[in-house]
């Protein structure tokens, strides 16, 4: 069994990876930190990640672990990995955790920030959902409000083999407005497949007042998203791009 467990912390620009996980033909991030940990190491080394981000979705505080008998010290493996690593990824540190330390299974909490922007720029396409007018932000925060606690969110979770329950408890869902557009904020132990971004696509909508931010009650009771009135009974709508999604950071602990 491995001596020592690693804890790293790192960021990502998620817009040229197929998500984080290892999938075969396609460049993930963890398959190419894991390429650049067995160069370290000397030896293939899997990596656990607090949260599996999508395609496209960025890291501003993601959390990974692996364990390993070697000796080297943690700060060097964080500067030996940058000096491997491309540029869209960075370890932001490397330090020792204790041998029953899981970056997934520890997390007490995720945050995650969506960026919405009114400003269609080079400086912005690949960190921000652009929406070509403003949106109605008391609207979106009305909305929001019904989402906070404990609830069942299938209607706002893509199907997914990870869970068997479509509960959770939403600590935080801020809605922010900002000088160029709008940033939300959401914190839970955890998330359904898809899940803010589905939320952030229905609050964009009440934002521009095509749905009333009490449908958002419909939509928990209901647990389907045929509330909103796709043409089609059988349709999905679309949740909201990846590329203004970001996680910022893992909390562990109380």
């Amino acid at each position: 069994m491995p001596a020592r467990v690693i804890k790293l912390t790192l960021e990502y620009d998620g817009t040229n990876y197929a998500g984080w996980q290892l999938q075969p033909d396609v460049a993930t991030v963890q398959g190419v930190i894991e390429e650049a940990l067995a160069k370290v190491l000397g030896t293939p080394t899997r990596l656990h990640c607090a949260g599996r981000t999508d395609a496209g979705v960025h890291a501003a505080g993601q959390v990974a672990h692996f364990a390993t008998d070697h000796t080297i010290p943690a700060a060097a493996v964080a500067r030996a990995l940058n000096a491997l690593l491309p540029d869209d990824i960075h370890i932001l540190a490397a330090e020792e955790a204790p041998p029953d330390f899981h970056a997934r299974y520890a997390a007490a909490a995720r945050t995650y920030r969506y960026r919405i922007t009114y400003v269609d720029s080079v400086f912005t396409r690949r960190h921000a959902y652009y929406v070509p007018r403003p949106l109605d932000v008391a609207a979106m925060r009305e909305a929001a409000a019904h989402l906070i606690g404990e609830h069942d969110f299938a209607a706002f979770g893509n199907a997914s083999e990870d869970y068997t329950s479509t509960v959770r408890r939403l600590e935080e869902l801020r809605v922010d407005e900002t000088l160029d557009g709008v940033e939300l904020y959401f914190t839970a132990s955890a998330f359904l497949y898809k899940m803010v971004r589905n939320v952030v696509a229905v609050l964009v909508k009440v934002g521009a007042g095509e749905i009333p931010p009490t449908l958002i009650g419909e939509l928990l009771a209901t647990r389907a998203r045929r509330a909103l009135g796709p043409p089609d009974g059988d349709a999905v709508w679309p949740p909201a791009p990846p590329h203004g999604l970001t996680l910022l950071r893992v909390r562990y602990g109380n």
